[in-house]
């Protein structure tokens, strides 16, 4: 095609394929479905929708851009973009930019046409135009025609006679002269010399935006001033507009108060040593494995009760906070943490309740790089936001851990480039996080419109001022996800950690990475921090006080077995164990002698077993399982009839409800837990008992759901197109175009309209095609498939026989039969079309 693209279309259509693809990974939604020619592709990216998506891409710098063109002229040639931007003195820094700003709006196909006829796509123009209802973040009104829309005459010629302007006969030439007048720098700047200061005042405050205001019945002189030289322009019964002209003569021709067509810099930077930001973000990767540890520990036996609406009560996160030692917030994260590696779900009883899944069984046996390899992709691949539980949604109720409204879509690829910003610092570097939150500001702007417009009085009151931006949600997630990347071990000292670095290596084209390049990345990037994590350790210092130091990680078989025959008393670097009646107890429940622990003690200690601790032990198994407790509704058994009896006179027994059935037998009318309980409270230590007398031991139960499989995240917008359906979407629309726009042979039937299906008898369909065969040409038909769907397409015919015809289709790029019946016409393409 030769000549300027009168449409968007036909812009596309000059585009070569490498274009076309660009343009379909940048807005993949133009993908769904494949559009079936270059037309539809055009139609598609001018919707509402998904201008809206593409608009909300954009960085500050191009976004302001787009704003400048929607108050320019349309078309608008680029010196005068480039004036808008820059303003009349010029912006070095602007001009260099300002060609990348414009290619980027091409190649998104929000701007089409020459650099002297630049045109911003319709849609796009509505958008940002400024309106009452929808201000502009350029802070300009309306033009000068449009603000003195439906005037009447006689009053637009006293405002162009007080201008000081030759009066006019109509008044489409009123308003041409007086926006020549605003237009006009030097007749500008005189009018401003005449002005009162109090005028010039109110000029000022309106200069930036909002450029509403409001003002009384019977305006002061200084606003009666402006008035009547059309500086201020009525935008109804009390309000006033400063037109636009008049606006940009007063910024110098600048569009933006501040242009940035730099982003902010990251800085200051703090420069550290890597291989303590490495050890630093190894500890505390080595805190979260073990604090997801604990709170499975904590839910072994099975979590809090799901509540109605899903989710967890707050009183259940205050329990659970407590028993990790944490804040409720960051016990939150580590409960949505957990939730997203697939640890922990819900069973899904009719009694429902959280729990730990078959799956954390298997995570526990890992090694400890490798469970953290699947925190790590589980985090980064998370759309859930542990920062907004506790906050009120749109009906005012309270968010819930776990509960089913926590996804936020754009949460993984802020995460993502928040992590990314750091990259691009030299190792062991760190920046605030103010400096990354306003450099993720800058390339994703928030556009929450400008802020509202505050009446101006007489005396000229400033705007009220808008919304803080740090309070949108995509800098809210930012800041969260610095701070779950320290929790995490991905960061040490607020810089990236080496194998941080490793979390984000992706490959090249991929902007929206799979599960498996997530998965694989976080296994080269645990290879790494691998040497960094403490060794586990396999002994213990025991000290006289029924205490147990452990200096380090303890292995899995003896942590393990030490955490029932002790209770932990302190976490840190070590960890600190007291042995107490009660703990010794439970190791006795579960069916190990004194002599085994006295044994396991002694091989796993660097020091001797202190007396004391010897004494205890000793001194609880004497005593355990002397009683014997079973069901009757539940019973005591005791060779020592003395020791029943002391049981029967003590009050504190009243409660059991006891009768001596025997000289050695009590029955109780209580369940045996409970008859346990009660004895145990009492100071006895008494042993459960089987229905055939044998003592029961109680070992370490677990609950455990159904197999459940990691929630999955919900995706912002569409996903990101492979290269394959980007190269075969580009081919079926070229296909497609040439079916729509070939020329066609002249027939003697009436030719069909433009758009429309030929039509052919049966008769002349299968004539044509059995010739096209003999002659090797290619034809356009009309295609109805069993859907019921139409379409248009452009075959090779290679054979018709049996009322189908195998042809190369054009369009799919594939031999493709198709039956005959379903053909709607057929017509002979020209010679050169194909």
């Amino acid at each position: 095609m030769t000549g300027t693209p009168r449409t968007l279309a036909e812009e596309l259509r000059t585009r070569t394929d490498r274009g076309l693809i660009g343009l379909l990974r940048a807005r993949p939604d133009l993908l769904n479905p494949v559009p079936g020619d270059v037309t539809q592709l055009a139609t598609r990216a001018g919707t509402r929708a998904s201008v809206v998506r593409a608009v909300e891409r954009l960085d500050r710098f191009v976004l302001q851009t787009a704003e400048a063109l929607a108050v320019a002229p349309d078309p608008c040639p680029y010196d005068t973009l480039g004036a808008l931007m820059g303003g009349d003195g010029g912006d070095p820094a602007v001009a260099a930019e300002l060609p990348r700003a414009v290619a980027e709006l091409r190649a998104q196909a929000l701007v089409w046409g020459a650099d002297d006829r630049l045109r911003l796509v319709r849609t796009a123009r509505e958008l940002l135009t400024p309106s009452p209802a929808h201000p502009s973040p350029t802070g300009l009104g309306p033009t000068v025609a449009e603000a003195m829309a439906g005037m009447s005459p006689g009053r637009l010629q006293e405002i162009i006679a007080a201008a000081g302007l030759p009066t006019t006969h109509d008044p489409v030439t009123a308003v041409a002269a007086l926006t020549a007048l605003f237009a006009d720098r030097a007749g500008m700047a005189a009018l401003l010399d005449t002005a009162p200061a109090d005028s010039v005042a109110v000029l000022d405050k309106l200069l930036w935006g909002p450029p509403y205001g409001a003002v009384t019945d019977r305006p002061a002189p200084h606003l009666q001033w402006l008035l009547d030289r059309g500086l201020l322009i009525p935008a109804g019964a009390r309000n006033v507009v400063l037109p636009r002209e008049a606006a940009l003569h007063l910024r110098g021709g600048r569009a933006h108060h501040t242009p940035e067509p730099v982003p902010p810099a990251l800085s200051p930077a703090t420069e550290r040593d890597p291989q303590l930001v490495d050890n630093a973000a190894a500890s505390q990767a080595f805190t979260a494995l073990a604090t997801v540890e604990e709170l499975l520990k904590e839910w072994d036996l099975g979590g809090p009760a799901v509540l109605r609406a899903g989710g967890m009560s707050v009183r259940d996160l205050k329990r659970t906070a407590t028993a990790l030692d944490t804040t409720e917030q960051l016990a939150a994260f580590w409960l949505e943490l957990a939730y997203a590696a697939g640890l922990i779900a819900s069973d899904g009883e009719a009694d429902e309740r959280f729990a730990a899944t078959p799956a954390a069984e298997e995570w526990l046996q890992l090694p400890d790089h490798e469970r953290w390899a699947a925190l790590a992709a589980g985090w980064l691949a998370a759309t859930r936001a542990p920062g907004i539980v506790g906050t009120a949604d749109a009906k005012g109720r309270a968010l819930a851990a776990l509960g089913p409204h926590l996804d936020r879509s754009p949460a993984p690829e802020v995460r993502r480039r928040a992590l990314a910003l750091l990259a691009s610092l030299p190792p062991g570097t760190a920046v605030p996080a103010g400096a990354v939150l306003a450099r993720l500001r800058w390339e994703r702007p928030l556009r929450s419109g400008a802020p509202a417009t505050g009446p101006m009085t007489d005396g000229g009151a400033p705007a009220t001022p808008g919304p803080d931006p740090a309070d949108d949600l995509r800098s809210r997630l930012a800041q969260w996800a610095l701070t779950e990347a320290e929790l995490l071990g991905v960061t040490g000292r607020g810089a990236l950690a080496t194998h941080g670095r490793t979390l984000l290596d992706t490959p090249p084209d991929s902007t929206a990475p799979t599960p498996a390049e997530t998965t694989a990345a976080a296994t080269r990037a645990a290879a790494l921090l691998a040497p960094l994590l403490p060794e586990p350790v396999d002994h213990v210092l025991l000290q006289a006080d029924l205490t147990a130091v452990a200096p380090g990680p303890l292995r899995r078989p003896l942590a393990e077995a030490l955490g029932v025959l002790a209770d932990i008393e302190s976490k840190g670097g070590a960890t600190v164990y007291r042995f107490t009646p009660g703990s010794v107890r439970r190791a006795l429940d579960a069916g190990r002698s004194a002599a085994e622990l006295q044994e396991f003690l002694a091989a796993h200690s660097r020091t001797p077993v202190p007396q004391p601790l010897g004494y205890l032990i000793d001194d609880v198994a004497r005593k355990h399982g002397q009683l014997r407790i079973g069901a009757a509704a539940a019973y005591v058994r005791c060779d020592d009839d003395a020791l029943l009896s002391e049981i029967l006179a003590d009050r504190r027994a009243v409660a059991l409800r006891l009768r001596r059935l025997a000289p050695t037998v009590l029955a109780a009318q209580t369940s045996p837990d409970q008859l346990l309980d009660g004895l145990r409270s009492m100071g006895y230590a008494p042993a459960a008992e089987s229905a055939a007398g044998d003592v029961l031991i109680a070992r370490a139960d677990s609950y455990r759901t159904a197999p459940r499989t990691a929630p999955a995240p919900v995706p912002d917008g569409p996903p990101s197109p492979d290269p394959t359906l980007l190269a075969a979407a580009v081919r079926a629309i070229r296909a497609g175009d040439l079916a729509a726009t070939a020329e066609r042979k002249p027939v003697q039937t009436p030719a069909p309209a433009p758009g429309a299906f030929p039509r052919t008898t049966s008769a002349e369909t299968l004539a044509t095609m059995q010739a096209a065969v003999l002659t090797n040409s290619a034809l356009w038909i009309g295609y109805v498939n069993a859907d019921g769907a139409a379409s248009q397409r452009v075959i090779a015919p290679v054979r018709v026989e049996g009322g189908f015809v195998t042809a190369y289709d054009h369009t799919s790029d594939e031999v493709r039969t198709y039956p005959l019946h379903r053909i709607t016409g057929v017509a002979e393409l020209a010679d050169d079309s194909v």
